[in-house]
């Protein structure tokens, strides 16, 4: 496996997970736990409430159920975060977790229902919420390919308080895909994000964002320490 750079550890931390998988294959509630712009929850009510966020060049129709995550609580996961494809939503690369590299993750858990979940992943798809999603296999494997869509592959990264944290990726390798820079809107989304999550200061998620596949080369930590002073 390639080794990913991992973050800085903050002194504040995040709650530890549970690796063990969970033994209830159809739960009502899981942690959605998202690594790319729904940590932002201006971004994330998008998703569940429908709208267009600003600077984004899509207009989402929500969940069937628009009730915001109960809470949300920031976790590091085990992995890779890196960049690649285009983004038609912010241009520049999208962020991807591959759970089988050696690293750690930066992220934030939303503690929402399955159905929101599964609506969540069919706009990441850009399809209208319906059916819900099959999560059993990624339950009992950890990982589960539904499709080849670049959102279609379920990831169960363990429970915490006795509920599943659960995200979406690509079925493909951090190592199969050119990695592509990703851009300054969404970068910022990403920081702010993970800033108002309370676990971890700057300079730890700009050294964390710029040493990420995709971003390294082209962000450095003063490029992303420069758009965080442009927000305040």
């Amino acid at each position: 496996m390639m080794d990913s750079p991992g973050p800085p550890q903050s002194g504040r931390g995040a709650p530890r997970i549970d690796p063990t998988l969970p033994d209830d294959p159809r739960p009502e509630w899981v942690w959605y736990t998202s690594y790319g712009s729904n940590m932002h929850l201006d971004r994330l009510a998008a998703y569940v409430r429908g709208g267009r966020p600003a600077d984004a060049a899509r207009e989402y129709p929500g969940c069937r159920n628009p009730a915001m995550p109960m809470r949300s609580t920031p976790v590091e996961l085990t992995g890779a975060l890196y960049f690649a494809t285009e983004s038609v939503v912010w241009g520049g690369g999208r962020a991807f977790y591959d759970e089988r590299v050696d690293g750690r993750v930066l992220a934030r858990a939303h503690l929402m229902t399955a159905q929101q979940f599964s609506d969540i992943a069919a706009q990441e798809m850009y399809r209208d919420p319906g059916p819900d999603l099959d999560l059993r296999g990624a339950l009992r494997d950890g990982r589960a390919v539904l499709g080849e869509g670049r959102y279609e592959t379920l990831v169960c990264a363990g429970q915490m308080d006795g509920v599943p944290l659960l995200t979406f990726t690509a079925p493909w390798a951090m190592t199969d895909v050119a990695w592509v820079a990703p851009s300054p809107a969404y970068v910022r989304l990403l920081v702010s994000g993970l800033l108002a999550a309370g676990a971890w200061d700057r300079d730890t998620v700009a050294a964390y964002v710029a040493a990420c596949p995709g971003a390294a080369e082209h962000w450095s930590v003063e490029d992303i320490t420069a758009l965080l002073r442009e927000e305040t």
